[in-house]
């Protein structure tokens, strides 16, 4: 090194080592340079006036999206815990759904089940109407003792072939009313083919006297049953004195003889009436007579009549008076 005085001498090196490698010598360090003012850029510098504009931002980097990590297999028994999971996790969701859905299955089911009934009654309703299956093939007439069931067939034997359901009862009724002695009737289909007709017959009250001679056997109102030229027996005669079935006198005597018992109905021979307050019996055998009065209160002379029979020999000639219920006497002739 050089000094001010000179070099220093030299110092013994060591003898070299011929198998090792000399050191090198650490170059010495370079001087830092000192830093120079840039020079100003006569382009790039603004006039006063003008305003140099800011520089864009520059555009954020993107994040990174990490990689997935690679996953070791599963081995057998995973996967088939994994699919176990899968489908109790699938059960579950369709228990979801169902719990969730069951109020609209069930108006579905009760709407399909409404409609399958509407469906089936309409069906019924179109074999019973159509199918010639339920024809009309018997007519069965119940209850008819005067009149001849036969001629009530015949009447309504029109209907044959036509289906239950389409029977014109209008007509049937038509061909019923022809009958005088029916007082009603009842029709009553039995499928597959059968039409029950119930008569029930008008009962005979007493027999008139007809306007052209003879005698008419009428019912309670009056309706004409049968026609004779003689008497028929096994009714009383209603003697009307030139009246009319549509006299009060009439309705008056109908009256009496239907409060009367069987047993005492059966001794009377004739009942008369002139008015309705007047009616009087005559009865069978030596022709006991029966002052009756009016029609009120028939039940009680009715019974009060029975007892004063019971009483009186048959044999004896006289008159009954049961006009006061209260006080009936016996008058012998």
């Amino acid at each position: 090194m050089k000094r001010p005085e000179g070099f220093d001498p030299p110092a013994r090196q060591p003898a070299p080592n011929k198998s090792a490698k000399p050191a090198r010598e650490p170059r010495p360090a370079k001087p830092a340079r000192e830093a120079r003012p840039a020079k100003p850029d006569p382009a790039r510098q603004s006039s006063p006036r003008e305003t140099s504009a800011p520089a864009p931002p520059s555009p954020a980097p993107s994040p990174r999206v990490p990689r997935p990590s690679r996953q070791p297999a599963p081995d057998a028994g995973a996967r088939a815990e994994l699919r176990h999971a899968a489908r109790e996790r699938r059960k579950a969701e369709r228990a979801e759904v169902r719990r969730f859905t069951r109020r609209t299955r069930n108006r579905r089911v009760a709407l399909a089940a409404v409609a399958g009934t509407v469906v089936t009654l309409i069906g019924l309703v179109l074999t019973a109407v159509y199918s010639p299956i339920l024809a009309l093939r018997q007519v069965r007439v119940d209850g008819a003792s005067r009149v001849s069931a036969d001629e009530i067939v015949a009447a309504v034997d029109g209907q044959l072939g036509t289906p239950l359901a389409l029977l014109d009862f209008t007509e049937i009724e038509k061909e019923l009313g022809a009958f005088p002695l029916i007082r009603s009737y009842v029709t009553q289909t039995l499928p597959p083919d059968t039409l029950v007709i119930q008569i029930v017959e008008r009962q005979p009250v007493g027999s008139v006297a007809a306007p052209a001679g003879g005698f008419e056997l009428v019912d309670p109102a009056g309706i004409v049953l049968q026609q004779s030229p003689e008497r028929i027996p096994g009714v009383p005669l209603i003697d009307l004195a030139g009246g009319t079935v549509s006299d009060p006198a009439f309705d008056a005597a109908v009256e009496v003889l239907l409060a009367l018992p069987p047993t005492l109905l059966a001794q009377v021979d004739t009942i008369s009436a002139h008015t309705q307050d007047d009616v009087a019996l005559v009865l069978t055998g030596v022709g006991q007579r029966v002052k009756w009065g009016s029609a009120d209160e028939s039940a009680r002379k009715a019974t009060l009549l029975a007892a004063l029979i019971a009483v009186t020999d048959p044999a004896q000639a006289g008159e009954f008076d049961v006009s006061a219920p209260s006080n009936g006497v016996f008058r012998p002739a």
